[in-house]
């Protein structure tokens, strides 16, 4: 790989810049990609960008940009998007700048005299052009620093697995304000604009296969289909059952696995009746400390899985097992055997699954192999 220092003029860079929407975005002439599909969405804070045009207009040096060489004139930016999208949005009069110059108003680039206008225009970037093969430039594209703020796991393997599937993907998942962020982002964790959606819902798309693909794998094999369809009419299947089987929202649902749950339980039978009122129970009794534990426990339960650890039921405290094991004398009163306290564990005499509560009335101490014993039946 052959790397090329130049140094380039804002005045150039901007010139020919095109916001595309999901069409991409071009400058310099419009030679430059400068958001290629690899690439992460515009994350920048409008500090950020404050501090990119107030770095520029005092003349101070900007971090070192990154551009590939894709021929015939053309360049894909690897490193530098936030930079550069703050450079050509406030020349594009999108966004103003406090303090700018000494100005106590904000102001928009339109507004500066000519000849502030021109200071910036002719401030030079640093930038480095590679040429290589696509692996080799991937490869330094994942080990840059992309202006301090790192690359998600899921940017990275945007990057990696890039073609026709994963831009189209983007379309539905990692917009402003996408499909996906209207249909469910009460369900989903993190933001779009940083991939979570995307990662979110191709783990849970690879999670239907057997043996279960992982992410990398499920974008592996999907890489270079035209579209993403399907994953689309996947993720609407999901946010349906859901909101068919739970139809009151409770903010213990946010986040949750929903797609894996629809893999492992959609073709079960439920009535959303009788799962409303259980959920109700659950989320009212004290005792369940993981509130969103609570789906996966209905989810099983309804099939005949009662397994209420994922519900975090509340132990007991020091001060009450030591109440007990002091009244008992140290003695397990299931197999009448001395122990001290440290070889003896707290236990419920009425199960919580059968309505026993997490109180001192409740409460036996059992030595370590009996409570075992008792906890295996």
């Amino acid at each position: 790989m052959t790397i090329q220092l130049v140094h380039i003029k804002v005045r150039d860079l901007f010139n020919g810049y095109q916001d595309n929407g999901l069409d991409g975005v071009v400058a310099y002439g419009g030679k430059l990609d400068v958001r290629p599909a690899y690439q992460r969405e515009f994350v920048y804070k409008p500090e950020q960008q404050q501090a990119v045009i107030d770095t520029v207009s005092k003349g101070y040096p900007l971090n070192v940009m990154y551009w590939a060489d894709q021929g015939d004139g053309h360049y894909e930016l690897i490193d530098g998007q936030q930079r550069t999208l703050s450079i050509c949005t406030f020349l594009n009069n999108d966004f103003s700048c406090k303090e700018l110059f000494g100005f106590s108003r904000p102001l928009q680039f339109g507004s500066l005299p000519s000849n502030l206008q021109a200071k910036l225009l002719d401030y030079e970037l640093t930038v480095y052009i590679c040429d290589g093969t696509e692996s080799e430039k991937l490869e330094w594209f994942k080990t840059i620093n992309i202006a301090g703020e790192e690359l998600t796991n899921q940017e990275l393997r945007n990057a990696v697995y890039k073609g026709s599937w994963v831009s189209d993907a983007k379309r539905y998942f990692s917009k402003t304000g996408c499909a996906a962020y209207g249909l469910g982002s009460k369900y989903l964790k993190g933001t779009a604009i940083r991939q979570d959606y995307l990662e979110s819902v191709i783990y849970w798309y690879g999670d239907q296969a057997m043996p279960k693909l992982d992410i990398e794998e499920c974008m592996m094999k999907h890489q270079h289909k035209p579209n993403a369809q399907d994953l689309w009419d996947y993720f609407q299947r999901v946010i349906e059952w859901v909101e068919t089987l739970f139809p009151t929202y409770r903010k213990e649902m946010k986040g949750l696995p929903w797609g894996i749950y629809y893999n492992r339980y959609h073709k079960n039978s439920y009535t959303p009746i009788a799962l409303e009122q259980e959920i109700a129970t659950l989320m009212a009794d004290e005792d369940v400390t993981k509130k969103s534990g609570i789906y996966k426990y209905v989810l099983e339960k309804a099939i005949g899985n009662d397994d209420p650890s994922v519900l975090g039921i509340r132990a007991f405290g020091d001060s009450q097992k030591r109440t007990i094991y002091e009244q008992q004398g140290g003695v397990c009163p299931h197999c009448g055997k001395k122990f001290d306290y440290e070889e003896m564990e707290g236990d419920h005499i009425t199960p919580w699954s059968k309505g026993g509560k997490t109180e001192l009335a409740n409460l036996q101490m059992l030595c370590q192999a009996c409570n075992r014993r008792k906890s295996s039946k």
